[in-house]
Parts: C-alpha cells; sequence; structure tokens
C-alpha cells in the first residue's frame, strides 16, 4: 500500500501538506531497511527525516532521488544550537526539530536555551522547530504557553503523544486542556505522526476510525488546530511536514504481545498519514471559509 493509495489520489495534487518518513520508524521492520530510500519514494512519501548524527552518504542519496531531507537534533547547552543549524544549512536540510534541554533547567537555563535557538534560526536561515516532547523545557503545557508568551516566535513540532499520555489530556477534560494550548495549536509548524491512548503512548489505530478509539478523534482535533494555526500564519503553507514516527520495541515505543508487535508499523504510518491529510483538508476548508466571511 503507498500514500497515493491510502487517499486514493496523487501526493503532487496536494503539495501544501509534504509527508516525510522519519528514518529512525525504519529500525526493526528488515523488509524496509534493505532499500530505505526506494522504500519511502515506493510509498509515496515526499521526503526523509533523518536523526543525529547525520547520515550524510544517505541524505546525498535521498536528494539524488528527488526526496526532501530534513533533520532532528538535541539541544542541552545554549552553545550547541548554532554549530547543530549551521550544519543542517550546509548540508540541505529543510529544517530540524529540536529536543531542546532535559526538563529540569531552571526558568533562565530555560530562556537562554530558547533564546539560542532563536539566534541559530536566524543566523543560518534555517527553521528550527523544539518538540512538545518528554525530558525536554517543552515537556508539558504549562510552562510551554509561558515560554511562548515570553518568546512569541516560537513555532514547534507538535509530537502530542508525549503530552497526551505523558500528562492524561482526557483526566480532567480534553476540551479544557486543548484550549489551555491553543497558542501552542497556533504556533505548530512540523508535526510527528504518532497516536497515543491515555495509558501508551503509541497504539495501533487500526483503519483510523474513531469507533471505539476516541483518542483517535482527539489526535484528529490537535492535528486539524495546527494545521489550521498554520494556515491562518501563512499565505501559503508550502512548507508543514507531517513525519510519521512509529518507533520500535528496542526503545519502548511500539507495544508486544507474546514477543510479536502490536502492529504493522509501515502500514499503519500511512494511515497516519491519511488521517493528517484527511485533517490538513478539514483545516482549508475552515480556513477558506474564515476568508469568505471576513
Amino acid at each position: 500500500m503507498t500514500i497515493a493509495d491510502e487517499n486514493n489520489v496523487s501526493i503532487a495534487r496536494d503539495p501544501r501538506l509534504r509527508c516525510f518518513m522519519n528514518i529512525l520508524a525504519l529500525n526493526g521492520l528488515p523488509q524496509k531497511t534493505r532499500d530505505p530510500l526506494q522504500a519511502i519514494r515506493g510509498a509515496g512519501y515526499d521526503g526523509v527525516q533523518f536523526i543525529q548524527p547525520l547520515e550524510r552518504a544517505l541524505k546525498d542519496e535521498a536528494l539524488r532521488m528527488g526526496l526532501g531531507v530534513c533533520g532532528s537534533g538535541r539541544v542541552n547547552t545554549p552553545a550547541e544550537a548554532g554549530p547543530l543549524a549551521k550544519e543542517a544549512r550546509d548540508e540541505g536540510l529543510e529544517c530540524l526539530t529540536l529536543h531542546v534541554g532535559w526538563g529540569l533547567e531552571g526558568d533562565a537555563e530555560a530562556a537562554a536555551l530558547i533564546g539560542a535557538v532563536l539566534e541559530a534560526q536566524a543566523k543560518y536561515s534555517v527553521p528550527l522547530y523544539p518538540e512538545t516532547h518528554r525530558a525536554t523545557i517543552f515537556q508539558d503545557p504549562w510552562r510551554t504557553v509561558g515560554f511562548l508568551k515570553k518568546f512569541p516566535s516560537l513555532e514547534f513540532n507538535g509530537d502530542f503523544s508525549h503530552w497526551y499520555t505523558g500528562l492524561e489530556m482526557v483526566y480532567g477534560g480534553f476540551e479544557n486542556k486543548m484550549e489551555f494550548i491553543r497558542p501552542v495549536l497556533g504556533r505548530v509548524a512540523f508535526l510527528h505522526g504518532r497516536i497515543g491512548n491515555p495509558g501508551s503512548m503509541q497504539v495501533d489505530v487500526g483503519d483510523g476510525s474513531a469507533d471505539g478509539r476516541p483518542y483517535v478523534s482527539h489526535f484528529r482535533a490537535l492535528w486539524t488546530e495546527s494545521f489550521l494555526g498554520f494556515l491562518r500564519r501563512r499565505l501559503q503553507a508550502d512548507r508543514f511536514c507531517f513525519a510519521p514516527e512509529l518507533l520500535g520495541p528496542d526503545i519502548y515505543y511500539a507495544r508486544t504481545f507474546m514477543g510479536k508487535e502490536e502492529s504493522d508499523r509501515w502500514e499503519q504510518s500511512l494511515v497516519l498519514v491519511r488521517i493528517a491529510r484527511e485533517s490538513f483538508s478539514e483545516a482549508r476548508r475552515r480556513w477558506e471559509a474564515e476568508g469568505r466571511s471576513a
């Protein structure tokens, strides 16, 4: 199955939402790792998200094949932001998603990290998107919303399963939590595709329907609002990347039962892409309706 098969249209017909496969998501999928770039291109993805340290030969081959390339990294100290951004620019990466800090930093330390990221982004003209990720300074909504008030130019990679499961967003009312993080949803420019439930941060979503899986509807809402915020900020949303990141059991993401993974992560990634495209279409419909009523 390919992205085009899932969506029943060619990927080229919707250039505004670009779908990349995270290279780390292929770990443990031997049928895909023998020739990962061919598998990614054959499925209809627009590009590849690499991780640090960058595999330059594989990145260069992806470019030769016409695939887009972006990256990811970690900024533990302010001094690390500049070199990471410079490497991304020099290597032709479109953007980076970042794990920033370890989550134990005080406000002054966190502010220094954020300032360094924003300075590096401006200096090297490469978008840097901090992730809403555990074990980072953006691991919880309260601090993230507060940081955004101080640094309104921040844009994020919404890796929302970390918040949805780690902070049990349904406890106390999902709608209440979503309203609180609305400022963050308005500043998302990249999404990592993963859906969790209140107890596990990566679960099988079947065919993507919400029947018996209310958390699927919740993630559709999070993704739709993120897309809508992006469209409101830009007249042409041609750089929004959605990257499935269904990771293997070796790092305790994919669940296993009787020694076997819960689902086919490759096929589930395609389902997530379809959900993202449907959510993007809904966001675009709402955005266009806002323009007509203005």
